[in-house]
């Protein structure tokens, strides 16, 4: 009984652990600000959040990971672009993105683009096989070509 109660508590500790939520951010002017404060990069995320497979899959594979989650506190300012089929936005959110995809001339999702802390694109990726440390990898190449 006691080996039990010992695994449930280490297996709800290391959820815990994992659980770690990342910070999207909607609003690009404001992840600007604080990727400048904060000497970051910031990460836009053109997704299909409710409809595209490939996003699913890069959130599922990627994004939800605490791998990840660790790399993006340090790192990142995370923005997402989000062009949904079900799920609701206000009137404003949808021309901000729209006007997001037509300036980054985005055609397919998902896209990142990534932008150095004064708001230049520095490079582009999307869908990466290999998980979070493939993912990293990618992005440690951008910023170091930048």
């Amino acid at each position: 009984m006691k080996k039990i109660a010992v695994g449930l508590f280490a297996a709800l500790m290391l959820s815990v652990a994992g659980a770690e939520e990342l910070q999207w951010m909607t609003d690009l002017p404001k992840a600007q600000a604080k990727a400048k404060s904060e000497k970051k990069l910031v990460i836009l995320d053109f997704t299909g959040s409710d409809w595209c497979g490939w996003c699913i899959k890069l959130n599922k594979e990627v994004f939800s990971k605490p791998e990840f989650a660790k790399y993006a506190k340090d790192n990142l300012v995370l923005v997402e672009v989000d062009f949904p089929h079900a799920k609701k936005q206000t009137e404003e959110l949808k021309k901000a993105n729209e006007a997001l995809l037509d300036k980054y001339k985005v055609d397919g999702y998902p896209t990142i683009i990534v932008l150095n802390s004064q708001g230049e694109k520095i490079g582009e990726t999307g869908y990466v096989e290999g998980g979070p440390k493939a993912f990293i990898a990618e992005l440690e190449k951008i910023r170091k070509k930048a």
